[in-house]
């Protein structure tokens, strides 16, 4: 009973602190609901995967439907550009020509490079917002998968007009892949 209590005093105590934050928090939920009407979403994306003892920057340019699925095509670096695929929650495609993408997979394998831009957009559109708060002229979202040990965690900068800018994956505490996003078009 006095645990009770004692969160009941917590929350009335902390009620009026979380009204500053609930602008953010509206600021996000407003993203979604426009990501959730979008007949599509196309951004570029320069992303940084983070091994430990290597990391890998490459640059895609996607497009994602109604579904939230994205379709790429890799523009840097030279050697890999044309390289084209397709993400949904239920497969991956590659396409190439006498070129492969090879990446040792994250996360315990949950994960490639590759599919960064589509948890970038699955977390905005449907995942599960822990904090939300102000960082100079960015609102900074962070946003888990799932509540799970095995969550992904992402942390998402949008500037002062609610695009994003900047995403961050993290894994266990790590951060795993980095993208920075310019671009961002919703219609």
């Amino acid at each position: 009973m006095r645990k009770i209590g004692a969160l009941v005093l917590l929350f009335i105590v902390t009620l009026p602190g979380c009204s500053g934050a609930s602008k953010e928090i509206q600021r996000a939920m407003d993203l979604r609901a426009l990501l959730l009407r979008a007949k599509s979403v196309t951004f570029d994306a320069d992303i940084t995967a983070d091994y430990g003892d290597k990391l890998y920057t490459f640059s895609l340019s996607c497009v994602s439907d109604e579904r939230g699925d994205v379709g790429f095509t890799v523009t840097a670096p030279e050697t890999i550009s044309g390289i084209t695929g397709h993400i949904s929650r239920e497969s991956g495609k590659l396409t190439f020509d006498d070129t492969a993408l090879q990446f040792d997979t994250l996360a315990d394998g949950q994960v490639t490079p590759v599919t960064a831009p589509w948890i970038f957009l699955r977390t905005l559109r449907g995942g599960c917002l822990t904090a939300a708060g102000v960082e100079g002229e960015q609102l900074r979202l962070t946003i888990d998968d799932r509540y799970e040990d095995d969550a992904l965690q992402t942390d998402i900068w949008l500037s002062s007009d609610d695009i994003p800018l900047r995403c961050e994956i993290l894994y266990g505490g790590r951060r795993i892949l980095t993208l920075s996003v310019s671009n961002f078009q919703i219609s």
